[in-house]
């Protein structure tokens, strides 16, 4: 008899889970029911009282769930982490982002560009808009700035030349071909996300759960988690 498992995942891991569920699925007689979303989402959802079995969310969102009573003592454990970096359409000239200050002349210079929306929750998005406040371009570069949908992709904005640059997290940049990573932020702009998972308190498949995290933890997850441009813990 096939279990389902509930999962509750950012989508910044996404490409690495899909990956590697169907492995665990077929080793275990389990069926990975997997909920997307920005973690900040997934939270307010957690909080509004929907439920899991296992939650993968960035160190923040984890925080705010083990404060909530929701996460397993001892069952919490980090799988990777991730820069937010900015694309290029593949083939399209190179700009200098190397310093803070090149990285405002490249984004003044850019006829467009596209970051996740800081009002849907992402981690990349809000340190973006953050970063233009403290750069003191927020207002110039914003009125040249194309959101993506909620939990959305903004280097799909680039194959099209709709865009410029797509600053976002770099394995959800990978998701869109036709896209190459500029860089990461330089200098002290620099942020690294981590993700983490953690077994639901008032999970009936506890041991199961902890078996995938297990697995994600293992060094065949850690090859592809690379191969999708996270550093694996």
């Amino acid at each position: 008899m096939t279990v389902d498992l509930r999962v509750f995942s950012t989508i910044a891991i996404q490409p690495a889970v899909e990956d590697l569920a169907p492995h665990f699925e077929a080793a275990n007689g389990v069926r990975l029911a997997i909920t997307w979303n920005t973690a900040p989402a997934l939270v307010k959802r957690l909080q509004a009282g929907e439920a899991a079995d296992l939650l993968i969310l960035n160190r923040a969102g984890m925080d705010t769930m083990i404060r909530d009573g929701r996460v397993l003592a001892g069952a919490e454990m980090t799988l990777a982490s991730s820069a937010t970096a900015i694309a290029i359409r593949t083939g399209a000239p190179r700009p200098d982002i190397s310093t803070p200050d090149a990285l405002v002349r490249t984004l003044r210079a850019a006829r467009a560009i596209s970051y996740t929306d800081p009002a849907a929750g992402g981690a990349s998005g809000i340190h973006f808009s953050r970063l233009l406040d403290r750069l003191g371009i927020a207002a110039e570069i914003n009125a040249k700035t194309r959101f993506p949908p909620p939990a959305g992709l903004s280097a799909r904005f680039l194959p099209t030349g709709d865009v410029d640059l797509a600053v976002q997290q770099k394995p959800e940049l990978l998701q869109v071909p036709g896209i190459e990573i500029l860089g990461t932020l330089p200098g002290d702009l620099h942020m690294v996300t981590t993700f983490v998972a953690g077994v639901e308190v008032s999970s009936a498949k506890a041991e199961t759960a902890k078996g995938l995290i297990d697995f994600l933890r293992s060094a065949r997850a850690a090859d592809v988690f690379r191969a999708k441009g996270l550093d694996p813990a």
